[in-house]
């Protein structure tokens, strides 16, 4: 079957989600031993969006799927998928719930637990419904409220991670058409599981037979190791891809890596051998929002313009478990919601 026959899953909606309240890199430095300065430079993060009281991942997740079904013009979809670190409760997944509150009927929907990876991880497994013809349409959502699991004296989590989520409309179409996901290069290594964990509140903790440990149930990263992986991995997976779709790194237009840390977005582009201005980067906003991450730097870049039409995109994301993760695609006409 050639490329004006084969099923893809194309880009039709885009939509973004933030929080209001803005924490300023100031606002951390008066409680935390850290400053402005120190954070900037370590990380490239000026604020980054707080979830307020009473708001949850769905809720946010909720807002940008309706803004993205906006954006397509549709009003159903055949499947919703959505990917979180933290989820509304440990049971059941949020995606039902998000697709209730939408109004999409009794369609399948799940979470896709991937972490900061989540987003790519769940556009694969989208457009393999796709592709297999199990769904037409597919709403695809990234959604995290992280600062409800980071340890708020913790310094070398609290000025990293923020709120938001982002969510995009998948259609079938073909392969040679703007918008199609060409393909994926995906990955994981268990072995490095401890790198990125949650200690406690599973499984794990309770066959231990331990008494549970307020400080077990806060967000853990091994930052040195976590750093040297990422930019390994991310650069290995977006090459990996690029070779596999036949794109020259020079014929890449925009590179949109996940917005961990400006340093490792700028060590994966010169790995690769992308010039740094062709790197999307927002995370100066909005923080390390993990499975949000990249469809806010989507959203951000097609907005201001700059992502537009005819651009060819790369994206590339590392996150716990370890995993990592890589898509591609021509960038469609497309209104963000």
């Amino acid at each position: 079957m050639d490329s004006t026959t084969r099923l893809a899953a194309v880009l039709e909606g885009l939509g973004t989600a933030l929080p209001p309240r803005v924490v300023t890199n100031a606002e951390l430095a008066e409680r935390l031993d850290t400053s402005d300065e120190w954070i900037r430079t370590r990380t490239g993060i000026t604020e980054r969006r707080m979830a307020g009281p009473g708001v949850a991942t769905s809720d946010l997740a909720v807002e940008a799927g309706e803004r993205a079904l906006k954006s397509a013009g549709v009003s159903e979809v055949d499947l919703v998928v959505v990917a979180t670190t933290t989820p509304d409760h440990p049971c059941p997944a949020t995606a039902p719930d998000v697709a209730s509150r939408l109004g999409l009927g009794p369609i399948p929907a799940y979470d896709m637990a991937a972490v900061c990876s989540g987003f790519v991880y769940a556009l694969s497994g989208a457009a393999g419904a796709i592709a297999s013809g199990q769904a037409e349409r597919v709403l695809v959502i990234g959604a995290e409220t992280f600062t409800s699991i980071i340890d708020p004296e913790d310094r070398s989590g609290a000025v990293i991670f923020g709120d938001g989520a982002g969510a995009v409309v998948l259609r079938a179409g073909r392969a040679d058409e703007p918008g199609a996901l060409l393909g994926f290069d995906l990955g994981s290594d268990g072995a490095l599981a401890d790198l990125i964990k949650i200690p406690g509140g599973g499984s794990r903790q309770r066959a231990g037979g331990l008494a549970p440990d307020p400080a077990d149930s806060w967000f853990t990263m091994q930052g040195r190791q976590v750093f040297t992986n990422a930019v390994k991995r991310m650069a290995d997976s977006a090459g990996t891809l690029l070779q596999r779709i036949g794109w020259p790194v020079q014929s890449v237009d925009r590179f949109v890596g996940h917005q961990a840390n400006v340093r490792i977005l700028h060590a994966v582009a010169e790995q690769l051998g992308v010039e740094p201005e062709r790197a999307v980067i927002n995370l100066d906003k909005v923080g390390n929002t993990s499975a949000a991450s990249i469809p806010l730097a989507l959203g951000d870049a097609a907005a201001s313009g700059d992502i537009t039409a005819g651009d060819r995109v790369l994206m590339s994301a590392f996150g716990g478990g370890v995993t990592w993760g890589s898509a591609a695609l021509v960038w469609p006409e497309l209104i963000v919601a």
